[in-house]
């Protein structure tokens, strides 16, 4: 579990006290206003938004703050008309990086995230040159008490695909269609997930050392930051030590 998802996981453990709050509520409103625009408000008949949904319950977010953004983007009319748009590069180091956006001005955003790739030793790329590097999965985090074999166990009869274990921590990856059905099974049985989401899982890693490492994690981070980029994937692999010591210094 080393890499982006190991960095991912750091993140979303300092996302209680983390300073930039209200950006990390305005990418998770933006989604659930896209995710209720394109499929309806119901979050049964509608994956993407109840996804939506459990994301921003994670962060805390208040009810009628969720509710709101469904209804604005349930009514079709209020508010930008957002556009979902992939942008692929390389990191420091050969690494790849997939971006996912939600933006209304194309051309601000593929200005932003050209620049920051620049910036942090990487390069945009053309739409191709590194997608077929991951594979669309749901994935369903758990922390360091969980029981590794009971929840391998309980993860497999509901259909899971695998589940990754590493310095005590657990991952659960599924396919996207049984994503739901294997995260319900698991809360049933009593497991509790500390985050879970359909990602981009890569199929190979990239090996990053030194100051390659330190470039790769400010890449990530400025990207994360850009007000359009909801989410960044990327195949980067540094030593957990290595790891840690950066995050403490972002």
């Amino acid at each position: 579990m080393a890499g982006h998802s190991k960095w991912a996981n750091i993140k979303h453990r300092k996302a209680a006290v983390d300073a930039k709050r209200g950006k990390v509520f305005t990418k998770v409103i933006r989604e659930l206003t896209v995710a209720a625009r394109q499929g309806g408000a119901d979050t049964e008949a509608n994956p993407r938004l109840r996804t939506a949904v459990a994301l921003a319950k994670s962060h805390n977010m208040p009810g009628d703050t969720i509710d709101r953004a469904i209804k604005r983007g349930s009514g079709g009319t209020d508010g930008a008309d957002f556009q979902e748009i992939f942008y692929e590069g390389y990191g420091p180091g050969g690494s790849a990086v997939y971006v996912r956006a939600l933006t209304d001005n194309k051309n601000r955003t593929v200005s932003d995230i050209r620049h920051i790739f620049s910036k942090h030793g990487g390069s945009l790329g053309e739409n191709g040159c590194v997608s077929w590097m991951f594979e669309m999965k749901g994935r369903i985090d758990f922390p360091a008490d969980v029981d590794a074999e009971k929840l391998f166990d309980a993860a497999i009869e509901a259909g899971a695909d695998d589940v990754l274990s590493e310095d005590g921590e657990s991952a659960v990856i599924t396919a996207v269609d049984s994503f739901e059905k294997v995260k319900q099974s698991l809360e049933a049985a009593g497991f509790k997930h500390e985050a879970a989401a359909v990602t981009m899982i890569p199929t190979n890693n990239v090996r990053i050392e030194g100051r390659e490492a330190n470039k790769m994690i400010q890449l990530v981070e400025t990207l994360e930051d850009s007000d359009d980029v909801q989410n960044v994937y990327a195949n980067f692999d540094i030593d957990d030590k290595l790891l840690e010591e950066l995050s403490e210094g972002q």
